[in-house]
């Protein structure tokens, strides 16, 4: 039996098509939120993805012959709230709770929060079976599965002295990091440009890793890449900053596009061509690597991906400043539409996305309202979201489900999703 720890994007998304791959297997995603887990067992799923629908009534609800042509198939996905009995049973346990960026305290705004990566753990080590292979997916920081065993290790220690459990326990942990592109994140699984494996170079870990590779069968042999953990960690963190580091670059042609009179579009076609170039620019959060090179010492190194994420917020105070000047320097008073909220086109995911940025800066204008519209977000979800991600602004924001509704009495449309 494999279990997920974390019903949020990462884990349920990869638990559903592991799941449709693997039929014999059974499939759990649990996850301390009931909320969370009522929708994933619904038929309005919390994530929108293309495919999802239709992946998930296959593994969470089977298929019978009135469903299908096809031979019947039985239901091997489960969604719980039973976090402890789920991963007492599991053979492989996956961690993929969330892991955001600390607000708080050292490293606030830039280092990643493993709070909820450390409670999960606490739970494997009290109630795991010895012998389960323990697999981090979350993004980390790197020596994230030094500090899993170490942690493993020291709780079974204190379990044993308060309440007589078997210490010593050997838990072999994997790295496994996804990389998901919203929007097309079941594509993704199903043809993955990769699967990077990383584990310790003991024969122990060295089979842990062979078990997690049989998993992902459909995947070409070639594209499996087994490495040790601490290149596995790093890998991921640098993936991110590379495509972060494209964005940043598109971003300043875009400004000198302006100014000479060229079309942005028509240049990031033709330069994306170039096959060794790519048409991808995709946002992503790399203030974890720019933590890690500074709490390392290479200062210059920090600095370097830290301009890189100057250069993308400049990009859209940019955006802003240009909003302003067409209205004469001031938006006092205004009604302002925002069409598209979330991270990308295809996708309800709204984390990390710049649309939150404009919003920020464009509430410090004394607007009098700004109106959101996104077809992929959940209305009762965005608006939940608005006190914690704007403040006491909020009030001045409001969501809804039809476009020309948003539209009413509304000087300008800011197009910010395609």
């Amino acid at each position: 039996m494999l279990c997920y720890m974390g019903a949020g994007y990462v884990g349920a998304i990869n638990a559903v098509v592991v799941a449709l791959a693997n039929p014999a297997i059974e499939v759990v995603v649990v996850d301390s939120n009931k909320t969370t887990v009522d929708c994933w067992n619904s038929k309005h799923l919390p994530v929108t993805e293309e495919g999802l629908d239709l992946v998930i009534r296959i593994t969470r609800d089977g298929l019978s012959e009135q469903d299908s042509v096809q031979t019947q198939r039985a239901a091997n996905l489960v969604f719980s709230t039973d976090c402890t009995e789920h991963v007492s049973q599991a053979d492989v346990v996956f961690l993929t709770v969330s892991t955001p960026t600390k607000d708080y305290g050292e490293g606030a705004g830039s280092a990643i929060d493993l709070g909820n990566l450390k409670a999960a753990v606490e739970t494997i080590a009290a109630v795991a079976r010895p012998g389960t292979i323990v697999v981090e997916e979350s993004t980390v920081p790197c020596k994230t599965v030094h500090m899993i065993e170490n942690m493993a290790s020291f709780t079974r220690g204190v379990l044993k002295i308060c309440c007589s459990k078997e210490s010593g326990v050997h838990f072999e942990v994997l790295s496994n990091p996804e990389f998901l592109t919203e929007g097309t994140a079941v594509m993704d699984l199903l043809r993955p440009s990769r699967v990077l494996i990383g584990s310790s170079r003991t024969a122990s870990g060295l089979a842990a890793s062979e078990t997690l590779a049989s998993l992902y069968h459909w995947t070409s042999p070639e594209k499996i890449l087994h490495t040790d953990y601490l290149s596995s960690e790093l890998a991921k963190l640098v993936s991110n900053a590379l495509l972060a580091q494209k964005i940043s670059s598109i971003n300043t042609i875009s400004a000198l596009c302006e100014v000479i009179g060229a079309d942005i579009t028509e240049v990031s076609q033709a330069v994306g061509m170039d096959p060794r170039i790519g048409l991808s620019y995709l946002q992503t959060n790399i203030l974890g690597l720019s933590y890690l090179a500074a709490s390392l010492n290479l200062p210059e190194v920090a600095s370097y991906w830290k301009a890189v994420i100057d250069i993308n917020t400049w990009q859209v105070e940019r955006f802003v400043s240009g909003i302003i000047r067409l209205f004469h320097g001031t938006l006092a008073g205004k009604k302002l539409a925002l069409f598209g909220y979330a991270f990308k086109e295809n996708t309800s995911d709204s984390r990390e996305s710049q649309s939150i940025l404009v919003i920020r800066l464009l509430l410090q204008e004394r607007l009098e309202q700004l109106s959101i519209y996104d077809p992929r977000c959940d209305v009762e979800v965005l608006r939940d979201e608005l006190p914690r991600t704007f403040g006491p602004l909020h009030a001045l924001v409001k969501v809804f489900r039809d476009p020309y509704t948003t539209c009413e009495e509304s000087s300008a449309i800011l197009i910010l999703t395609p």
